[in-house]
């Protein structure tokens, strides 16, 4: 039997007698494992739609926690997080022009292409892990109250959320005495707060310009607000100092926001990680001249497949987490 390559259609296929939908058999299997793995999102994002709304009136609201920016002070809501998913997709784009430029057996064009995919994709991940760093030092604080509910505080006079380094007042001995002398401190709490719940307490009393305000969501859509006198009786069941989110505690309000971000940004970070350092190989590949000498880029739009698949996920992602 002669094995010469006749086409190059041929070599690409290699899978058989039969060529399905015309389709070479690496993208036939591209497109089972994208397939299996958009059910696997699905679920996950379906969990997080069913929790949401079984527990809307106390979910966090999303402008309230996404609003830092890299290099800058003060309260931008969404801003970053858009800046994020507008490299995503622009990366796709130039995934797109890979792709063309492999058909038309321009390889310059194909490593210029790839090359800004990969910065595209390196960008966002590294955009993801400032975020998640963020997210999880906090940078307000807040107490949590024995039935596990979020206090946070308010100033009065311009409605904006204080962090409790802006009124808490420290009191001597008070950190010695749950330091590692007191090992239901650590039981209780895992880590050592900037201050303990008699610090927050006294500086609140101090300090009429700060109200509580609850997870609870009003009407309105926004946080319930109490009065002094209701602050200073919800302030009584509070049990200890959440700063940042965990897998744990969670200062911007309920557990299980902290839990689905987590593992669903995580999982789709992991899928844009992997994707960088394939398209990386890729890229590589192409430079030397690997695909020019097969006859063909097909390797180049296998992971360009993957890699729009991973934009499109992030575009749910992105609705569920920050719009809805």
């Amino acid at each position: 039997m002669n094995s010469t390559v006749t086409s190059t259609k041929e070599n690409a296929w290699a899978g058989g007698d039969n060529q399905p939908l015309g389709a070479s058999y690496g993208k036939m299997m591209m497109w089972f494992f994208l397939v299996s793995d958009a059910l696997t999102f699905s679920g996950f994002l379906a969990a997080y739609g069913f929790s949401r709304f079984k527990f809307i009136e106390t979910w966090p609201i999303a402008d309230e926690v996404f609003t830092h920016v890299p290099f800058t002070h003060g309260s931008y809501p969404m801003i970053y997080v858009a800046l994020m998913t507008f490299i995503l997709i622009m990366s796709s784009v130039t995934m797109v022009l890979a792709v063309d430029a492999g058909h038309k057996m321009q390889k310059n064009k194909v490593i210029w292409y790839m090359f800004l995919t990969v910065i595209g994709g390196a960008i966002f991940v590294g955009s993801q892990a400032w975020e998640w760093n963020t997210f999880i030092k906090g940078d307000k604080g807040a107490l949590e109250t024995k039935g596990g509910r979020i206090l946070q505080f308010v100033k009065a006079d311009s409605g904006e959320r204080a962090a409790l380094k802006d009124f808490a007042i420290t009191i001597p001995g008070e950190r010695v005495e749950h330091e590692n002398k007191n090992g239901v401190w650590f039981y209780d709490e895992g880590y050592v707060p900037s201050y303990s719940v008699k610090e927050v307490v006294k500086g609140f009393k101090a300090d009429s310009n700060i109200l509580v305000r609850t997870e609870t969501i009003n009407e309105e859509g926004h946080k319930t607000l109490l009065s002094r006198e209701e602050s200073l009786k919800k302030l009584e069941s509070a049990t200890q100092v959440v700063e940042g989110a965990n897998l744990i505690h969670n200062e911007y309000g309920s557990r299980l926001f902290g839990d689905f971000f987590f593992f669903i940004t995580g999982f789709h970070g992991f899928h844009v990680l992997s994707g960088v350092i394939i398209n990386l190989i890729i890229f590589f590949n192409v430079v030397i001249g690997t695909y020019e000498r097969r006859g063909h880029y097909e390797m180049v739009e296998k992971v360009g497949l993957y890699w729009h698949f991973v934009d499109l996920v992030w575009v749910f992602v992105f609705t569920f987490f920050y719009l809805v």
